[in-house]
């Protein structure tokens, strides 16, 4: 077993806190290693036998998986043909018989052209996506992650403590990667525990709505999740751990909020206000802030009439009373969105009478395995193979970079809007609409309240596996489209009249996330405060510098949410690496402080708003919590990881002003 220090020394050179030396000796028979090669993903497990053995013909040409466009559903084994299928299982077979007998149970770094060789064949040899996939790949000895300097090296001596806003997967994000280059930071987080929108939302039925093994940081490549689609508070146990394996628990003041930034020309420094839960406020000084607050935090509750007359139990899905049971009860729930998807399946069955309050209809993709764990032959795989879950992180990661673009990409012109933009999003539609019809055959009532009035892909499309349906089919359900009037005593009248008696009404009425940092008062350069210099508008360049406010960074800022592609953890993990990028560079040339310029940022929104408005999400009669007050979408990125990566790669001169 490893010494302590020799799985720190491994964890430093893999950059992954979850780094395994090695795997279990493969001791199953032939016979049994046919099974597993049969059920296995087979581009994921040729992959993993070609960098375990140091053997690249396993990356035979003739089996490179198609990676043929996702409409619904994933195809199998990446597209492959049941001709390269079974080609594959009898070459990935000889390779589970060599790990055994030559006992194999490790891998190293692989050399340049072997990593060339593997991303080539898994990505069909799209080389403008190597570069991204090489940060996801623990194996590539030019991972690019990991700040390739250190603070001591490049301004020893010098004061420029760091303040980090937040220390959910995003603080943590920037808690990592700024301890690796030696900066001096400290974590304010103004919950008692860290963990953010994990911590937060408790709700019955919260889990992921992305497959697992496309939700978890680069330098923290966890193998041994449970579930396909990961629970709640098996994600927040992973941010957690994270944070723990990082060593920057230490680091945050929970408890603490902040509630005024202020520049300091004079000393070229950010002065922070911070506000303990007792109500004590600090004043300190930082020479530069990094807001990992996110986007989805604030709760959205509308103001509805007579709200205060209603003598029941009420809570926002952010906020959920676990004190309170609602078992037997009569409960209304308020929204279709994400969270409601998963609420009103957990409620269903355990109370008396349910009632769901329905503005428009969920457009939902088919995903039979949701609420799965994974399977014992991905088990095995992960426990025998060395390294298999971590390629199957990254294949889930490859596959996300296009995602399903091509499906909500609108054509000039369209006959179809609005109700779909595009020949494939009509196609989709139906496809859609067909599964729909076939849940709700036996209640034709219901169909048509089932079927949404937009086009696929306008709004956040969620997981199916039949519980939604199975709900609103319950005899204890009833779906108003109504929409609501006002409140009672005794519960929720709708428009048409009809009194809705509840005991219990949750909110499942979103966030407000186009208000970033609205409640913290952000004054930059010449008294100019930030939500002044937004007017309601957030803009960012690269969704994390604004002009006139040197030294302050956002994470997971605007324009950087994907939807229908990539991954989460990549944007927030180059939002901070860019960040530390411009930290670099401002040491680096003894300045005080990095500011970029208006016209880089135009030029920035510029471009996004022109890919936004080619997607179903940015078409003018499209309404969603994607777009702000303006009616801009300020949310979404309308581009591939790929193009977050050569965004964030440099930090480019021209675009900046360095203070001295």
């Amino acid at each position: 077993m490893p010494s302590m220090q020799e799985m720190r020394s491994q964890t430093m050179r893999f950059d992954d806190l979850y780094w395994e030396a090695s795997s279990e000796r493969i001791v199953e028979d032939d016979g049994e290693l046919e099974k597993i090669a049969a059920r296995a993903d087979l581009p994921v497990l040729l992959a993993a036998l070609a960098a375990a053995l140091g053997d690249t013909s396993f990356l035979s040409s003739d089996l490179q998986p198609p990676l043929t466009p996702v409409d619904t559903q994933p195809h199998a084994q990446g597209g492959m043909s049941p001709a390269q299928q079974g080609r594959a299982k009898a070459l990935a077979l000889e390779g589970l018989r060599q790990l055994r007998d030559k006992a194999i149970n490790s891998v190293d770094l692989l050399e340049d052209g072997t990593v060339t060789e593997l991303l080539a064949f898994l990505t069909g040899g799209r080389e403008h996506w190597y570069a991204s996939l090489k940060h996801e790949l623990d194996l590539a000895p030019d991972k690019g992650g990991a700040p390739q300097w250190h603070f001591d090296e490049v301004a020893e001596g010098r004061s420029f403590p760091v303040l980090i806003i937040g220390a959910g997967i995003a603080g943590i994000a920037a808690a990592y990667r700024y301890a690796q280059a030696g900066v001096p930071f400290t974590v304010v987080e103004d919950a008692p525990t860290l963990g953010g929108t994990w911590a937060k939302n408790t709700y019955p039925g919260v889990r992921l709505d992305t497959p697992t093994f496309g939700y978890s940081y680069s330098f923290a490549q966890r193998g041994d999740w449970p579930h396909q689609f990961a629970e709640g508070g098996d994600v927040l146990d992973y941010v957690r751990d994270v944070a723990e394996r990082a060593g920057v628990v230490e680091s945050i003041e929970f408890s603490t909020r902040l509630v005024r930034l202020l520049w300091d020309e004079e000393s070229r420094t950010w002065q922070a206000t911070t506000r303990l839960s007792g109500g004590q406020e600090r004043v300190r000084t930082f020479a530069a802030v990094v807001s990992a607050l996110g986007q989805l935090d604030r709760p959205n509750i509308p103001d509805f009439a007579g709200a205060e007359l209603y003598g029941g139990v009420t809570m926002h899905s952010q906020e959920w009373s676990h004190g309170v049971d609602y078992r037997g009860k009569r409960v209304a729930v308020i929204g279709t969105g994400a969270s409601a998807y998963q609420i009103v399946p957990a409620l269903a069955d355990g109370v008396s009478g349910l009632v769901l309050f329905q503005r428009s209809a969920p457009w939902m993709l088919p995903a039979p395995s949701y609420h799965d764990g994974v399977s014992d032959t991905f088990d095995w795989l992960r426990r025998k193979v060395p390294h298999y879950a971590q390629w199957y992180r990254l294949w889930v990661t490859l596959q996300g970079i296009p995602g399903r673009m091509h499906t909500v990409t609108a054509e000039d012109g369209w006959q179809g809007a609005p109700l779909s933009v595009s020949a494939k999003n009509q196609e989709v539609r139906e496809v859609l609409i067909e599964r729909l019809e076939e849940q709700f055959a036996d209640h034709p009532e219901l169909l048509e309240t089932a079927i949404p009035n937009y086009p696929p892909g306008a709004k956040r499309m969620l997981r199916d596996n039949g519980v939604w349906a199975a709900a609103l089919k319950s005899e204890r359900t009833t779906v108003v489209t109504a929409g609501i009037e006002r409140f009672s005593e005794k519960g929720i009248i709708d428009k048409y009249g009809v009194e809705h008696e509840v005991d219990i009404v949750v909110f499942a009425t979103g966030f407000k996330p186009s208000d970033y940092l609205d409640e913290v008062e952000v004054v930059g350069r010449q008294g100019v405060e930030i939500h002044d210099f937004w007017k309601g508008d957030a803009r960012a360049y690269n969704g994390v510098t604004v002009p006139g406010f040197p030294n302050f960074f956002l994470i997971y800022g605007p324009n950087v949410g994907g939807v229908v592609a990539g991954s989460l953890h990549f944007m927030i993990e180059r939002a901070v690496e860019f960040s530390l990028k411009a930290v670099h560079e401002v040491l680096q040339r003894g300045a005080s402080a990095i500011d970029v310029k208006p016209a880089a940022l135009d030029r920035f929104v510029e471009w996004v708003d022109a890919g936004n408005r080619r997607m179903a999400w940015g078409q003018p009669y499209v309404r969603s919590w994607y777009q702000n007050a303006h009616g801009r979408v300020s949310q979404v990125w309308p581009y591939t990881n790929a193009e977050y990566w050569e965004a964030t790669e440099t930090v480019k001169a021209d675009d900046h002003e360095f203070l001295a």
